[in-house]
C-alpha cells in the first residue's frame, strides 16, 4: 500500500499550523502591548499626572500567552485524545507520547534555530538568568515529576490525586517565577538582572525595498485603527491570502526556486484564505485574533492526531515511535515559529529561551496533568479504578534519555555565556557548529527513544 499522500498531507498539515501560529504570535505581540492609564496626585502640588503601564508582566506573558499558547497543540491532541480514551482502564499512548517528543524537539532543534538566528554576529543573551533558571528547575522538575508518578510512587498507574497535583503545579510556577521578577525576599535567587527592552517585541524597522513594495499596496499591514478601518485591514488579510508570490519570493534569482515557492503558496491558498477570516490583530488589543487562532491551531492538532492515529494502525508502527518523530514535530511548530521571531525581533534572548523551557513545562502541568485528571476523574467515580499506563517502561526509558541528552544542551548554553557573552548568536562558525550539535542530540533522542519503547532495547 502506498502511504505516500498520507505524508504529504501530514506534511501540509505541519505548514498549516506554521502558518497560523505566524498570526498567533503578532496577536499575541499586541494582547502584552496593551496598556492602561494610572492617575497619581503629586503631593507637593496637588496636581494630577498621567502614566501609561503594561498591564501583562513580561514572564508572566512568557509562561501564559507565549508558552501555553504555541504549547496548544500538543495540550489539544492530548485533551482530545483522553476525551476518546475516557471509560477506558488505559491511557491513549498519543498523548504523553507526543509531550515527551515535543519537549526534545523544543530543547534541542528548537534551540538549533534560535542560535544561527541573530545575523552579522549579533550576540543576543537572557537578561534575567534568575528567571531563566526558575523557569529551567521547573522544567526539569516537570519530568523529573513524571518519572517519579510512572516508575517510583505509583508505578504504572495514575491517580486521581497525582493528575490534580500535576496540574496545581503550574500555578506553583506562575508564581515562583513571578516571585523572581519581582525580587521576593525569601523566595527569589539573589542575581541580577540586566537592562531589558521597553517593548516585550521592539518595532520593526522595514528595508528599503519593502518599503517601496509597501507603498505599492493598496492598504498598510500595520496601521492603527485610527488611520485605516477595520474592514480595510480585513480586506488586506484576503489579498495577501490570495498572493502566490511574495517580496521575498521575487529577489529570488532561481527561476525553479521561484517556481517551487509559488506551488507551494497554492497548496496552502485555501487554508490561508480561510485563516484570513481571523480578525486583525489591531481589533480588542489582538485578543479576538489570539482565541481565534488557538482555534484554529487546535482544529488542525485534531486531524494531525486522526491522520497519525491511522497512520499507526495501518502501518503497524508503534504509536509512540509516531508519536516522538512526525507528531512532536509537527505539534511543536507554532513553538518553533515564536521562538524563531522572538530570537530575530527582540534584543535580548529571554522570551525565544523561556518559551522552549516554559513550553515543556506546560506540557506536562496542563498537556499531560489536565487529560489525566479528566480520565482518572472519571475512572474514580465510575470504576473506583486509577488510570493504567500503556508501556510505561518505554515512557520511563525515554525521559530517561531525555535528561541524560538536555543536560549536554544546558551546559553548552552555559559555555556559550561564559565564552561569548551570550546564547544565541555570535561568530557565525560557532553558531553552525551549536546549532549541528543540538541537532545530534535530538537525533540521539528520537533514536534510543523509539528502540525503547519498541522494545528493542
Amino acid at each position: 500500500m502506498d502511504y505516500g499522500p498520507s505524508y504529504i498531507f501530514l506534511a501540509l498539515l505541519i505548514a498549516l499550523l506554521a502558518s497560523i501560529a505566524a498570526r498567533f504570535f503578532r496577536s499575541m505581540e499586541n494582547v502584552v502591548k496593551h496598556t492602561r492609564t494610572v492617575i497619581e496626585i503629586d503631593p507637593d502640588t496637588n496636581t494630577e499626572i498621567k502614566r501609561h503601564e503594561k498591564v501583562w508582566n513580561y514572564t508572566i506573558a512568557d509562561i501564559t500567552l507565549l508558552a501555553f499558547g504555541t504549547s496548544f497543540p500538543q495540550i489539544s491532541l492530548a485533551t482530545i485524545d483522553a476525551i476518546r480514551n475516557i471509560g477506558n482502564l488505559y491511557a491513549g499512548g498519543l498523548g504523553p507520547g507526543t509531550l515527551v517528543g515535543s519537549a526534545a524537539f523544543d530543547l534541542f532543534p528548537i534551540h538549533a534555530v534560535c542560535v544561527v538566528v541573530p545575523k552579522g554576529g549579533e550576540l543576543k543573551k537572557i537578561s534575567d538568568i534568575g528567571v531563566w533558571l526558575v523557569e529551567l528547575f521547573w522544567s526539569f522538575w516537570a519530568y523529573a515529576w513524571l518519572y517519579i508518578i510512572l516508575e517510583v510512587w505509583t508505578p504504572n498507574v495514575v491517580t486521581l490525586w497525582e493528575a490534580l497535583l500535576t496540574v496545581l503545579m503550574y500555578g506553583l510556577l506562575l508564581t515562583h517565577a513571578f516571585a523572581q521578577d519581582k525580587r521576593w525576599p525569601y523566595i527569589s535567587l539573589p542575581l541580577m538582572r540586566t537592562e531589558r527592552p521597553e517593548d516585550w517585541v521592539p518595532a520593526e524597522v522595514p528595508a528599503v525595498e519593502d518599503l517601496v513594495e509597501t507603498c505599492n499596496r493598496p492598504f498598510q499591514k500595520e496601521n492603527d485603527l485610527e488611520d485605516v478601518h477595520v474592514l480595510e485591514l480585513w480586506k488586506t488579510q484576503f489579498l495577501d491570502a490570495l498572493t502566490f508570490e511574495s517580496p521575498e519570493s521575487r529577489k529570488l534569482n532561481n527561476i525553479h526556486l521561484r517556481l517551487a515557492r509559488r506551488f507551494w503558496q497554492s497548496l496552502l491558498a485555501p487554508w490561508r484564505l480561510l485563516f484570513a477570516f481571523v480578525p486583525p490583530h489591531q481589533i480588542a488589543h489582538g485578543w479576538i485574533a489570539f482565541i481565534c487562532s488557538l482555534l484554529f491551531i487546535s482544529g488542525i492538532a485534531y486531524i494531525v492526531t486522526e491522520l497519525t492515529d491511522l497512520i499507526s494502525c495501518v502501518t503497524g508502527i508503534n504509536a509512540y515511535v509516531i508519536a516522538f518523530t512526525a507528531l512532536a514535530a509537527g505539534t511543536s511548530w507554532p513553538d518553533l515559529v515564536a521562538s524563531k521571531v522572538a530570537a530575530e525581533r527582540q534584543i535580548t534572548a529571554d522570551s525565544a529561551i523561556a518559551n522552549i523551557t516554559c513550553s515543556n513545562s506546560v506540557n506536562i502541568y496542563v498537556g499531560i496533568g489536565l487529560p489525566w485528571l479528566i480520565d482518572t476523574a472519571y475512572n474514580f467515580i465510575v470504576y473506583r479504578e486509577p488510570l493504567r499506563i500503556k508501556n510505561a517502561e518505554g515512557l520511563s526509558f525515554s525521559l530517561l534519555v531525555f535528561f541524560s541528552t538536555s543536560v549536554g544542551c544546558i551546559v553548552v548554553l552555559v559555555v556559550r555565556r561564559l565564552v561569548l557573552g551570550a546564547e544565541l548568536g555570535g561568530p557565525r562558525f560557532w553558531a553552525w557548529v551549536t546549532s549541528a550539535f543540538f541537532m545530534l542530540l535530538w537525533l540521539v533522542f528520537v533514536v534510543l527513544s523509539s528502540l525503547g519503547v519498541s522494545g528493542i532495547i
